[in-house]
C-alpha cells in the first residue's frame, strides 16, 4: 500500500511516522481508515530499539506519471517533515525516466543532459522539499534480456548514497 489521493485510502501519513519511530512491529497491515493505537499491543512497538527505527526515507516515484495530485503532495510533505523532525535523511527515486524523455530513452547516459527531466525533478523538488541532489534518477529494467551498464550505474550510484546516507544517521544514535 503506498500514498493515495484522499483521506481514508492509502497508508496514513501519521502510521509512516509511527513505522519511522520504531513503533510499528512486523507484521501490521496498514489500515487506510484509522493509525496504530497503543492499545495494540500486539503491532504496537512502545520501546523501540535503534534496529526498530527508519534509518532513510526513500520517496519512490515514477518520473513518468503526468502530475501528482495536491492530497498526496500533502502526505509526502508530511513525511518529509516528521522524518526531519527525526533528524531522518531523505531521498526520491524517480523512476521510469526513459518514458518521460525520448533522448533518455535513447542513451540512458543523457540522463543529466535532459533538461526535461531536470525540470520535472526542480519541480518535485521544490514542491515537496526533497533537495535535488538527493533526488535519484532511475531507469527501470522492463525489456532488457542483459544487465547493461549505464543502467546498473545509476542503480547502484543511488543504492551507494542510500547507504551512506543511513551510516551516517546511525552515527548519530
Amino acid at each position: 500500500m503506498g500514498l493515495e489521493s484522499g483521506e481514508d485510502v492509502g497508508v496514513r501519513a501519521e502510521d509512516i511516522r509511527l513505522a519511522m519511530m520504531g513503533h510499528v512491529r512486523d507484521g501490521y497491515k496498514f489500515n487506510p481508515v484509522s493509525t496504530l493505537s497503543e492499545n495494540n499491543t500486539q503491532f504496537y512497538n512502545p520501546c523501540p530499539s535503534a534496529n526498530d527505527k527508519v534509518h532513510l526515507l526513500v520517496c519512490v516515484l515514477s518520473a513518468n506519471s503526468p502530475e501528482i495530485k495536491p492530497s498526496v503532495i500533502q502526505k509526502m510533505k508530511e513525511i518529509r517533515e516528521a522524518a526531519r523532525d527525526l533528524g531522518i535523511p531523505q531521498v526520491a527515486i524517480a523512476t521510469h525516466i526513459d518514458l518521460t524523455c525520448e533522448e533518455v530513452e535513447k542513451d540512458v547516459k543523457n540522463v543529466f543532459r535532459s533538461k526535461y527531466l531536470k525540470q520535472k525533478m526542480g519541480e518535485f523538488s521544490s514542491t515537496v522539499g526533497i533537495p535535488m541532489n538527493c533526488i535519484f534518477p532511475l531507469k527501470n529494467y522492463s525489456n532488457e534480456v542483459e544487465n547493461e551498464d549505464n543502467m546498473d550505474t545509476l542503480i547502484l550510484t543511488a543504492l551507494k548514497h542510500m547507504l551512506n546516507y543511513a551510516d551516517d544517521f546511525l552515527d548519530t544514535l
